[in-house]
């Protein structure tokens, strides 16, 4: 599924949350959903980086977008469900949960990993998008066909050296994706994924490997099809699968 071609209307009329909004792949899957008629609502913890998003779809003449501002590390339960109430009042539902957002501070043999660092690592990437998507589930269940997309990693399907918390987080995000699926298979219309988007050109991607040509790595834009296609309804019937954006994982 790499090689999808999504209809050019394929969102359509469809609301859908993106956190990580502001930059990387959470930047490119915001503006390719509004460019194939979604709403999209983006979350960041960085509001000046959100409003220049904001503005970007606006200039692309794509449907208004709205601004969520939330910082996944400080946020906890009554703000989410205070989130949740929100969009329900403003929305009434959700047809799409994208979880772009990502904290990978470092690498690190576990021998030295910083204690405060590895709580802070599992609460951005792991405990953030479960608290988010459990406050949001009413409002996924309200629509018609909804989709939660886990953005997952290799180093979460298979453990590598010193990827210590992230590699531990995004082992959870896989079994939290298969969970709810499993919850949700028989008595929703809701489908629940994961998908690694493989190595991109992002600023995590150069601070974890500072000696890295990025000029060998694709930019974000060109691995959102497969983010569409969860999204959309041509990937209707696909629940609890660990997919891959690009051919190749790096």
């Amino acid at each position: 599924m790499p090689d999808y071609v999504p209809h050019s209307d394929l969102l359509v009329n469809r609301i859908i949350l993106i956190t990580g909004a502001a930059e990387g792949v959470g930047h490119a899957v915001a503006r390719a959903c509004a460019r194939h008629g979604a709403t999209v609502i983006l979350s960041g913890f960085d509001e000046a980086r959100l409003e220049a998003v904001y503005d970007q779809i606006e200039a692309d003449g794509c449907p208004q977008p709205a601004s969520l501002p939330l910082d996944l590390e400080q946020a906890d339960e009554p703000l989410y469900l205070g989130v949740a109430s929100t969009l329900g009042d403003e929305f009434g539902r959700l047809d799409g949960l994208v979880h772009c957002a990502t904290y990978a501070p470092f690498l690190s043999r576990i021998d030295d990993y910083d204690a405060k660092e590895w709580e802070r690592v599992l609460r951005i990437n792991l405990s953030a998008p479960f608290l988010l998507t459990q406050a949001c589930m009413p409002l996924l269940r309200a629509a018609d066909d909804a989709s939660i997309v886990f953005t997952s990693d290799r180093v979460g399907r298979r453990g590598l050296a010193y990827w210590g918390a992230f590699a531990a987080a995004k082992f959870g995000i896989e079994g939290l994706m298969q969970t709810l699926a499993e919850e949700t298979s028989a008595s929703t219309a809701i489908r629940v994924n994961s998908l690694d988007p493989g190595a991109v050109r992002s600023a995590q991607r150069r601070q974890l490997y500072p000696g890295e040509d990025p000029n060998t790595l694709p930019m974000p834009d060109s691995i959102v099809a497969m983010y569409l296609w969860l999204l959309g309804a041509d990937s209707k019937g696909t629940t609890g699968q660990a997919l891959n954006a690009q051919k190749t994982a790096q």
